[in-house]
């Protein structure tokens, strides 16, 4: 059997034994990943996974009485993760701790997505937050378009064009020629922090 990527604790093992028993289909497992990895945003998640309903990339790792697919573009994010179970007077309460979920990876099999995070919380929003400013990818559309959404004082502020065509749009395109092109989604008729308005 391969090393666990996931150290699911032996209280939280039980705990999901139990829940995936009481699921009305045979070979039911869990599913793992990482919403927004490498970002400060970055979630992990679980959910019920029938089989048959994986994704291709998804790798495979047995625990006893039940597995667990661990999505492939996730896994780097999940290294050192421990899952754990705690009775409490509501029943009890899956924790889950992942070290590595919120670190941007960089490395040259990184996707486009995964450098646009990193070049956003390396370099972007640490300037943008002397105005109390953020930005946030929100998608990369098929024709390498970067989709952007900016919070705090940025949000609203009079001078965000300058902003993302100077600043943002120049610094992702020279970190990244992949990107053709970067649109902000922003709402920003909303102007209560607004450094500029």
């Amino acid at each position: 059997m391969a090393e666990q990527l996931i150290d699911i604790t032996e209280p939280a093992q039980d705990y999901l034994r139990d829940l995936l028993g009481k699921q009305d289909q045979g070979g039911i497992g869990v599913r793992i990943f990482v919403e927004r990895p490498g970002t400060p945003h970055a979630e992990c998640c679980m959910a019920y996974c029938p089989d048959g309903e994986q994704e291709e990339d998804d790798v495979r790792f047995d625990y006893e009485g039940f597995h667990a697919w661990i999505e492939g573009k996730s896994v780097r994010y999940l290294e050192d993760a421990v899952i754990d179970y705690k009775k409490d007077s509501m029943g009890g309460q899956l924790t889950f701790r992942a070290p590595k979920s919120r670190v941007p990876d960089i490395s040259e099999d990184a996707s486009v997505e995964e450098k646009i995070n990193y070049v956003l919380y390396a370099e972007i929003n640490p300037n943008l937050a002397s105005h109390g400013g953020s930005v946030q990818l929100l998608e990369l559309t098929e024709d390498m378009v970067a989709v952007l959404e900016f919070g705090g004082g940025c949000q609203g502020c009079s001078v965000v064009d300058v902003t993302l065509r100077d600043g943002v749009e120049k610094t992702l395109k020279e970190r990244i020629p992949e990107l053709t092109g970067v649109r902000d989604k922003t709402d920003h008729t909303v102007t209560d922090n607004a450094y500029y308005s």
